[in-house]
């Protein structure tokens, strides 16, 4: 995976050395990633900016928030993802595909924490427990 650091006054280096949380967002096919301090990016949109991408480019990324205590999904399944049109199966894959996906990526900067799903973005994945 080849993984972009965006840095500003704040560096990723001392991010990570103050366990001070980090955004980021991971292509869907995992071949490359851009990172930054939270507190350079704010919000996953604006990393992208940061990165020479634009915003409305981010329905092609998985996006997480983290530090050492945990990484908290941004989970939200853009409704052509993988050309998949019922939306349960596209669910599902969206969660298998991004959990494998994360999970290289947090390996590779060297965190190997918990994925979680905050409460305000559960309503996607409740779907899949309600039928």
């Amino acid at each position: 995976m080849d993984i972009t650091k965006i840095e500003g006054v704040l560096t990723v280096a001392e991010a990570v050395k103050n366990d001070d949380p980090l955004c980021a967002v991971i292509a869907f096919d995992g071949s490359m990633a851009y990172v930054a301090p939270a507190d350079e990016a704010f919000e996953h949109h604006i990393l992208l900016q940061k990165a020479g991408l634009q915003g409305t480019e981010i329905d092609r990324f998985f996006r997480i928030m983290f530090n050492k205590s945990g990484a908290d999904w941004t989970f939200i399944c853009p409704s052509d993802y993988r050309g998949i049109a019922d939306r349960r199966r596209r669910i599902s894959a969206f969660y298998s595909d991004g959990f494998a996906v994360l999970s290289r990526f947090l390996a590779e900067m060297g965190y190997f924490v918990d994925i979680s799903i905050p409460k305000r973005y559960r309503r996607h994945f409740n779907e899949l427990n309600d039928n």
